[in-house]
Formats: C-alpha cells, sequence, structure tokens
C-alpha cells in the first residue's frame, strides 16, 4: 500500500515538473550592438521597438559578451530640453611677456557691455595676482580691478582649463588684463573670451502604431479614436494635425479599457491616463506622464460642434541612453523579455556623474523577437535547433499524456 502511494506521488511530481518545464516560459527578445570597435564607454539609444518587447522599467534588460559574461551600464534619460555650452574667443590684441616682471594681454571686446571674462589657461597650479583696466582707444587706460588674485586652474579630463574673471560692469572696446610674474612663472593663457549657451529640443522618438480608427459617438457628443500598437508602447508625448474648422477648443481624455473587481464581481471601466486640450490658437503638442499600453482611446468632447478633421495623431517617446563600456574585439548581445527579472546592480552606475555625456554613439540592430525560449546563447548548439524544441515538445506531451492517464489509473483503482 505505502509503494502504491509512493507511486503515485512520484508520479503527480513528475507531472508537475513536466508542466512547469512546458509553461513557465518567457518571450525573449535579443539584439546586437553595431559600433566603432573602439575600446571605451559608448552610449546606446534604445529604440522604441526594443523597449515595446521589455519592461515599462527596463528592469529585464541585459547586455551580454561573447562569454556569456553580464557588461556593467547604466541608463540615461534624455530630458526634453537640453543646453549646449560653446565656448567663444574674443580678438587678442597682443600678448607681452616680461621675464620676472608681469605678463600683460590685451584683447578686443565686441559687446556692448560686458561684466566678466572667461580665460582658458594650460593648467597650473600657481595662484596669481593680477589687475584689469579698460580703454575706448588701447592708449587710454582706466582702473577696474586692482591685485585680485587668480586661483589654481587645471582640469581632470584635459590638459587646459577655464576660469572666471569677474570685472564691474562696463563699456569698454579693449580690455587689459596685467598678471603679476614678480614671485612665479607666468601662466600659460590659450584663449580669453565666453560661454555661449544655447537651449535646444532634443529630438523625441516617434512611435508609430498599427492601426487607427475613428468612432462618432453622435448620442454622446464625442468623438473616440483608438489606437493599436503591436505591443505595448512607451508614450511620452502626443502631437495633432487638425485641419478644421478654423476656431475650436475642445476637451480631450486618453484611457485603456480595464477590470476592477468591486463586491464580488469584476467589471469593466474606462481607466483615464491623461487628459488636454485642443485648441486652435497653440501647436497641439501635449506632454504627458509615461504611458505603457498595447491600446489607447482618445475621447474628443464635441459638446454641438461638428468633429473636427484630423490629418494626423503622432505619438513621441523620450529617449533613454545605455551607457556601457564596450571592448573592442568582443561582439555583444542584448537580451529583455524576461519578465522574472529584477533591476541589476552595476558598479558603473555609482560613477556616472563623473563621466561625459558627449560619448561615441553605437546603433542597436537585428532585434529579434523570440517566443518561448528559456535560455539564449550566441552559438546555437544542436539542443537549441528548432526541431529539437519541438521534439521536446512532442517528448513532454507524451509523458504528460501518460502520467496523466496512468494517474487516473490509479485514483479508479483506489475507488
Amino acid at each position: 500500500m505505502k509503494s502504491t502511494k509512493l507511486m503515485r506521488m512520484n508520479k503527480f511530481f513528475i507531472l508537475l515538473f513536466i508542466a512547469n518545464l512546458s509553461f513557465a516560459q518567457n518571450n525573449i527578445a535579443t539584439a546586437k550592438i553595431k559600433f566603432d570597435k573602439k575600446d571605451g564607454l559608448h552610449k546606446l539609444v534604445l529604440p522604441t521597438e526594443l523597449r515595446s518587447l521589455s519592461n515599462d522599467d527596463l528592469s529585464d534588460f541585459r547586455i551580454f559578451d561573447s562569454k556569456k559574461n553580464e557588461v556593467p551600464y547604466y541608463f540615461e534619460a534624455k530630458n526634453n530640453q537640453s543646453v549646449n555650452n560653446q565656448f567663444v574667443s574674443y580678438k587678442i590684441i597682443s600678448k607681452i611677456v616680461v621675464t620676472n616682471k608681469n605678463t600683460v594681454l590685451i584683447f578686443e571686446n565686441p559687446k556692448s557691455t560686458i561684466n566678466e571674462v572667461i580665460l582658458e589657461i594650460a593648467n597650473s597650479n600657481i595662484t596669481k595676482p593680477y589687475s584689469i583696466s579698460g580703454s575706448m582707444d588701447n592708449e587710454k587706460w582706466f582702473g577696474l580691478v586692482n591685485n585680485a588674485i587668480l586661483s589654481p586652474v587645471y582640469s581632470e579630463e584635459s590638459s587646459s582649463g577655464f576660469a572666471t574673471v569677474s570685472i564691474p560692469t562696463c563699456f569698454y572696446k579693449y580690455l587689459k588684463i596685467d598678471f603679476n610674474d614678480k614671485k612665479t612663472l607666468p601662466i600659460n593663457i590659450l584663449n580669453v573670451g565666453y560661454f555661449d549657451s544655447k537651449t535646444s529640443k532634443n529630438t523625441l522618438l516617434n512611435v508609430s502604431y498599427k492601426t487607427k480608427s475613428v468612432n462618432e459617438l453622435k448620442p454622446e457628443k464625442k468623438t473616440q479614436i483608438r489606437i493599436n500598437f503591436d505591443n505595448p508602447q512607451i508614450i511620452n508625448q502626443v502631437l495633432f494635425t487638425i485641419l478644421n474648422p478654423k476656431h475650436y477648443k475642445r476637451n480631450v481624455t486618453v484611457y485603456k479599457k480595464a477590470t476592477r473587481k468591486i463586491k464580488h464581481k469584476f467589471e469593466n471601466y474606462n481607466e483615464e491616463l491623461a487628459s488636454f486640450e485642443l485648441n486652435s490658437e497653440t501647436n497641439n503638442t501635449f506632454n504627458i506622464s509615461q504611458i505603457f499600453e498595447k491600446e489607447l482611446f482618445l475621447e474628443i468632447e464635441n459638446q454641438d460642434n461638428q468633429p473636427l478633421t484630423i490629418s494626423d495623431i503622432q505619438f513621441f517617446q523620450i529617449p533613454i541612453c545605455v551607457i556601457a563600456d564596450l571592448n573592442a574585439n568582443e561582439d555583444y548581445t542584448i537580451t529583455t523579455g524576461n519578465k522574472d527579472l529584477n533591476t541589476p546592480q552595476y558598479d558603473l552606475e555609482n560613477f556616472k556623474n563623473s563621466i561625459s555625456t558627449n560619448l561615441p554613439e553605437v546603433q542597436i540592430i537585428d532585434i529579434k523577437q523570440i517566443k518561448n525560449n528559456t535560455e539564449i546563447t550566441a552559438t546555437k548548439t544542436f539542443w537549441e535547433q528548432s526541431w529539437f524544441m519541438w521534439l521536446c515538445i512532442s517528448i513532454g506531451g507524451i509523458a504528460i499524456a501518460y502520467f496523466a492517464t496512468s494517474l487516473a489509473k490509479d485514483i479508479n483503482n483506489k475507488s
């Protein structure tokens, strides 16, 4: 009797194990990295297609080298706007160095007024006294700054650094800086100028949709637009192009179909994701809280007006960059889609504030989704071939049928 019970238990656990092997699998996506084959840190912009196959927080994103070692990385989100600082040089009229006395630098001021000067100086650990004067004709000079101190200037990333020298706001066409070299050797002034800061909008990634359908809900006086994507997509911005009428002002609600449980019953409802106002006096571009959905509904309130003539609706995504240290002699594979993975913890994350943002960009190519795969390898051995997979599925099916039948017989014999 004990032997019969033990056999039944063994069969049950074997059946459970086979079922887990058959069904507990993930849809894995893979991709390759195309880069210039140079050692060092690189920036990878994630395509919308790859992000749609990942978790919304990208916790399942991994990079592997040819030996299946994980490659550390960290994410860098591009803001919708960026500030670019470009150094603009002034015209240097003269630079005279008198040994053991002073260095006199005269430059032309192209601005109507000036209140500071940026000096590019070859790395130096010297503290230097200086004075500044101004002139309209480069002959008669007037004092502006007397016996100020310039701190040591050096950069850990390059052979020169920048120092900001403040002066009283003035209108002089020429400025002269007189460095005192009596106690220390001269410092090497490379350029004089200023930083021109320009704010520019970063390019967002266009997210293409699979289908769009428009339904006029006349009793509700609304227009319903249904959008379907191939896979769940990250959406950060929506743009409407409207042809008619000339003047309009309409409220829009973005929602998804959802299900909730109320008093032991499930009901369907519309879960609002965003709302905004279409207005003929604006460009109708709307930044919204991040949405990660496969299907969206946009509902426009027409009230007693005719429906809008909408030429196009576009969806955009803020780019996410991956910063990784790549080796020129390696080939890399990206995998994502394993919903069971947690966000990795890499040392590189702790150094991102000291890493330059001006890194070479590389491409992510050859994106593929492999369904019902439990492991991805760079080289396919015989057990990774499709015929072997179907063979295992067939054997698994036969085994499940056999053990299920056997288990049923045991239960009947017991009864």
